[in-house]
């Protein structure tokens, strides 16, 4: 009598339900591996975000910076503009332009009718109070025709 050597007496069997557990250990494995990566995908989300608002208001200081520069004559004083693209956060945009003391130039020269231009932008974040500024100085004589 010949006995087929998978169910022979003498071979021992595999255990059963390995399967079962190493089903739940990839899954386990899997989930923690996901839950990483939706993370970090929410995370950069955020990032993505902060940064396009930080161009917007970058973008919306230059351009009032550039509205005051193309002024043919500053007057000297302080206004303030809400700005309506940003009216959710309640921006609000104020420029102040003021002559600046006598300076020389590197030739000797003074230069009278120096201008300093800052404009500031103020809104609301998360309940919080934010500020950013900016700021160039202007030679008013060189936008006389």
């Amino acid at each position: 009598m010949k006995l087929h050597p998978r169910h022979g007496r003498g071979m021992r069997r595999a255990p059963r339900g390995f399967l079962l557990l190493e089903v739940l250990l990839a899954l386990g494995v899997f989930a923690m591996a996901a839950t990483g990566f939706a993370i970090a995908l929410h995370r950069t989300a955020d990032l993505a975000g902060a940064a396009q608002r930080e161009l917007r208001i970058n973008r919306l200081l230059e351009s009032a910076l550039a509205r005051e520069m193309s002024q043919p004559v500053l007057e000297e004083g302080t206004k303030s503009e809400a700005v309506d693209e940003m009216a959710n956060e309640g921006m609000e945009i104020e420029t102040t332009i003021e002559l600046m003391p006598e300076i020389e130039n590197e030739d000797g020269q003074l230069l009278q009718e120096m201008y300093r231009i800052e404009v500031v932008a103020r809104w609301f974040e998360s309940g919080v109070s934010q500020e950013q500024m900016a700021e160039t100085w202007r030679y008013s004589r060189l936008y006389q025709p």
